[in-house]
């Protein structure tokens, strides 16, 4: 032990390049430096978390992991905890290596293997690695140690095990991607749970735990560093910083463990008690009391009638709709629930839909330097500008991230459009500094219709034009050296009321998961022009039609039931809620028929190796 006592621990949170196991080895090398007893990697650090199929290919032996790290630094004698894949003739295990520096090498003390693997919502972990059998405390130089990785300590028996075998130090390796950005939490949500069950465990077995987070992005998946270290007390004693790469440390008192224990003797109580909890647990499993299925994912938080696939937003006008008759049954139309004397949607609704606008940007900043510069490698954004607020909040985001001498901002007006989208997206683009250019959609699309389809419809007129500006776009993409930048929001993705293969072709889109209240929550705090954001909303495609026309319902009123029908609710159950029966009814039709507006096409399946079904590999890998 040195520092006087203390144990000083360093928390590393990285951002591995996904499947890039020699750039990822360097990354660490490089945080290994003096000053601290033990560095804590966060969860497969080695080479980032979301590598699905490839993890095989990835997995390393002991041995190999050994082989790869090389000789420790002469001037680093730090232990080295270590998150990554691990390979064995067993299979492959999501794993969190305890080495310690030897004679030319590390030496392996202990690994740990997860035995809690998510497998819900956007986690797939079961599907490609084993789960490991046990959970056992283990001896370092430094006194006796546990570890963890991510969702093993969300289950309590873990840490009580560990704390029973004696550790009165956890290290838990985390990759919890952000999600929740609600007012007033300073950090994303799933953060916020963390500390909850950090705090937990850290006081109920009287031990010291640290958590190294992942920091990052991939493929879209923001992880937000913010490592933690806790007392025995349950209070904390350092966080890392937000979505960025750094080392946290702290120094541990290893008194500490022994006054508070003397005085919470929770730990005691349990050791004294297990021999008759496990004869308990025995009759339990002897009895069919099994546990239920259940709880919350890995970092914790939280049939369709087909479309008119030629209609840009699904529908007769531009951003319109194919009416489709729902499938009868759960969340159908039918008979009528009671109404409740509750209107909706009201301030619970809005609340449940309320962000952090200063987080939600550094979040979205981060995503956008991440995903173009370090994932992809371009260094430059193409982006068209219509003069509403979801492209003008994609332009600001995109010049604070890469600055505006990188953001190539096009105007691509057809015969219709509003003078006043013209001079507002001039304004946005002006009052950024970012370069413009404004190209006029009118000939190119009128000369295929006056030439081959003068009776075009408005709605295929739309779609025509749509894609064009893809086109456009995609092509002076290709002329600058620039990644497409997309623009549309989480409502028109749902509501399936955008082109096909147009507005939602760019492959970075920061504003795909913010509903359209949001998004204009965001455009306020980003000091987007009144004009742009006050104006109602519309394609700008046809001459004084606006979004809510064509949907037969504003934003406002769908965002609410959107989110509840996310969380589960179907029409009968919203009805009863209080929100009116024929608006939602309107806003699931147009969700429950759009589900293929949302995937890549669909492709008939003839091997075991179909893209994406068996051959799954990442889209940044």
């Amino acid at each position: 032990m040195i520092h006087g006592g203390r144990l000083r621990v360093g928390l590393c949170q990285i951002k591995p390049r996904k499947g890039d196991l020699d750039a990822n080895v360097a990354l660490v090398r490089s945080f290994l430096q003096p000053g601290s007893d033990i560095l804590v990697f966060p969860e497969t650090a080695l080479t980032g978390y979301f590598v699905e199929g490839a993890a095989s290919e990835l997995a390393l032996t002991r041995d190999g992991l050994v082989r790869c790290l090389g000789q420790p630094p002469e001037d680093c004698p730090s232990d080295v905890v270590l998150g990554f894949y691990e390979g064995d003739t067993g299979g492959v295990y999501n794993s969190i290596a305890y080495l310690t520096p030897g004679a030319g090498r590390y030496e392996v003390v202990h690994i740990h293997r997860k035995v809690f693997l998510p497998t819900y919502g956007l986690f797939e972990e079961s599907r490609f690695v084993e789960p490991g059998r046990t959970v056992q405390a283990f001896d370092t130089r430094f006194g006796r140690v546990g570890m963890l990785v991510c969702e093993d300590l969300t289950h309590s028996l873990t840490a009580s095990i560990l704390a029973l075998g004696g550790a009165n130090l956890i290290l838990c390796g985390c990759a919890s991607p952000a999600r929740g950005f609600a007012p007033a939490l300073s950090r994303p949500a799933n953060l916020v749970t963390w500390d909850r069950i950090a705090a937990r465990a850290a006081s109920e077995h009287g031990v010291f735990l640290l958590l190294s987070q992942l920091a990052g992005s991939e493929g879209g998946k923001l992880f937000p560093g913010g490592s933690s270290a806790w007392g025995p007390d349950g209070r904390m004693l350092v966080r890392g910083p937000l979505f960025d790469q750094c080392v946290t440390t702290v120094d541990l008192d290893p008194d500490q463990v022994t006054r508070v224990r003397a005085e919470s003797p929770y730990l005691s109580d349990l050791t004294t008690a297990l021999p008759h909890l496990l004869r308990s647990l025995e009759r339990s499993w002897a009895d069919g009391e099994s546990p239920g299925a259940g709880g919350r994912p890995h970092g914790i938080p939280e049939s369709p009638v087909p479309g008119d696939e030629s209609a840009p937003h699904g529908g007769t006008t531009p951003k319109g709709d194919v009416a489709a008759e729902p499938r009868k049954g759960a969340g159908t139309p039918g008979t009528a629930a009671p109404a409740s004397k509750r209107q909706r949607p009201d301030s619970e609704d809005l609340e449940a839909l309320a962000i952090d606008p200063e987080l939600v940007e550094t979040a979205l900043v981060e995503f956008i330097r991440e995903e173009v510069v370090r994932r992809r490698g371009f260094c430059r954004v193409v982006i068209g500008v219509s003069g509403g607020v979801d492209s003008a909040v994609s332009l600001i985001l995109a010049c604070r991230a890469l600055g505006p001498d990188n953001v190539f901002a096009f105007r691509l007006p057809y015969a219709t459009s509003s003078p006043d989208s013209l001079e507002h997206a001039r304004l946005v683009i002006s009052s950024v500094g970012a370069h413009e250019r404004t190209l006029s959609i009118t000939g190119a699309v009128d000369a295929y219709i006056n030439a081959h389809e003068p009776e075009v419809t408005p709605m295929r007129r739309g779609n025509v034009a749509a894609r064009q500006r893809s086109l456009i776009l995609f092509d002076q993409s290709a002329k600058l050296g620039a990644l497409p930048l997309g623009t549309g929001n989480k409502s028109e993705r749902l509501l399936g009321y955008y082109t096909w293969h147009a507005d939602d072709s760019p492959p970075i889109n920061p504003l795909g998961d913010l509903f359209k209240t949001q998004v204009w929550a965001l455009a306020r705090h980003l000091d987007v022009p009144p004009e742009i954001v006050e104006k109602p909303a519309s394609a700008d495609l046809i001459r004084g039609v606006h979004d809510e026309d064509e949907l037969g319902i504003s934003y406002h009123r769908a965002d609410p039931v959107l989110h509840w029908l996310l969380q589960g609710h179907d029409v009968e159950s919203l009805a009863g809620m209080g929100f009116a029966r024929d608006e939602v009814v309107t806003v699931w039709r147009r969700l429950s028929s759009t589900h293929w507006k949302r995937q890549l096409p669909t492709v008939a399946l003839l091997s075991d190796s179909a893209i994406g079904e068996w051959y799954l590999r990442p889209v940044d890998y």
